[in-house]
Order: structure tokens, then sequence, then C-alpha cells
């Protein structure tokens, strides 16, 4: 059976309407793990070690949260940072988290409208969370396409509900959109010195 762990990262879910119910439809699922960022680390210090554990003992990673300043929020900036470790995640020995599968479940507030190439924003939700495919692209991890909602004053409970359900099945049965093939990308020739500072 697959493993699934959610990994949310909310900075204020007591005003949340899509990611707390999101979150309440997977919390008593047998099969999917959820794990709130915000609510495990108030001080923001990420444990890297625990979170590579938790991440190593499950095949698909979702990353569960609300679109903030076109970004994400920044405790999922800091477990990115904590856990992608060269020899880990990538590089010489990286193997972690090769053949895993990594997804991305996004809210917004504003209309899916604004994310269009002739909307508010000129740039759609795919092009605005590229990074994401990009990580996958870079540990060898499948990827499956973006859940998402869009509108969060605008939906209205049955939208939500309707919307939670989704949610578990993409994070069940949604197939990859982009297949890792397992192997070493030979173009990737970077060397870094022995000192850890000197290619930052």
């Amino acid at each position: 059976m697959t493993r699934a762990l959610v990994i949310l990262a909310h900075p204020d879910m007591s005003r949340s309407r899509i990611s707390r119910r999101w979150a309440e439809a997977v919390l008593d699922e047998n099969d999917i793990t959820l794990h709130d960022l915000y609510a495990r680390y108030p001080d923001g210090q990420i444990d890297g070690e625990a979170e590579r554990q938790l991440v190593s003992d499950h095949d698909r990673i979702v990353l569960q949260f609300p679109l903030t300043w076109y970004s994400w929020p920044p405790l999922l900036s800091v477990w990115q940072t904590e856990i992608m470790k060269r020899g880990w995640a990538y590089g010489p020995g990286g193997r972690a988290l090769r053949l895993k599968t990594l997804g991305i479940a996004v809210s917004t507030g504003s209309n899916g409208r604004d994310y269009q190439p002739d909307g508010r924003y000129g740039r759609t939700l795919d092009e605005v969370t590229v990074p994401f495919e990009l990580m996958a692209v870079h540990t060898g991890m499948h990827y499956l396409p973006p859940f998402t909602l869009t509108g969060a004053r605008e939906c209205d409970d049955a939208t939500l509900a309707a919307s939670a359900l989704a949610y578990l099945a993409h994070i069940r049965q949604a197939e990859p959109r982009l297949i890792a093939s397992g192997k070493d990308d030979d173009r990737a020739r970077t060397v870094y010195t022995e000192d850890a500072g000197a290619h930052r």
C-alpha cells in the first residue's frame, strides 16, 4: 500500500477555510499521515533529521499550503532548506528521494481567473509553482499535477466539501504528470569544494 504524507504549512489554521477543511478530511485516514509544520515547530526551528526520517518512511509526499505573496509560507521554505541536503536528497550519495512522488496542494484567496495568461497576474498557477516541479526533477521524484482551489472567500460549504473529497482521491490516485527515470543526470557536473560555505 502506498504511504502518503501530507506536509501542512499554514501560518494560521484558525483563520483558514480551505486548508482546514482539507486537513480535516485527511486527519482520520489510516493510509495518510498529516504533519502540521506550524503546530510541530511553533518556534520555527525545524528538526531536519526527524523530518528526513518522516519523508523516508513515505512514498508519496504532498505539500499543502496557501499561496503567500505568490510563493509559499516561510516555514515551508525553512523545511525545504533543512531536509533537502546534498548527499541525502541530491548530489553524490543523494538517493533518498529517488522515485518517490511529490505533489502540492495549493489554495489561494484570489479567484482562479486571476491566474490565467490574460488574467490579473498574467501567470498560471502552474507557472507560479514551477519551483516545486524543479525540486522533483532535481531530486529524482515523480511529480503530480498540482491540486488547487482558488477564491477562498467565494467558496461555499458545498464547494469545500466536494474539494475535500477530491483531495483525498488526488492524494491516493492522481497519476504523475512527470515521471522520473531514476537515473543520474550526467549534465549536473557542479563540483563543490570541501568548504561548505564556498558555494553559497
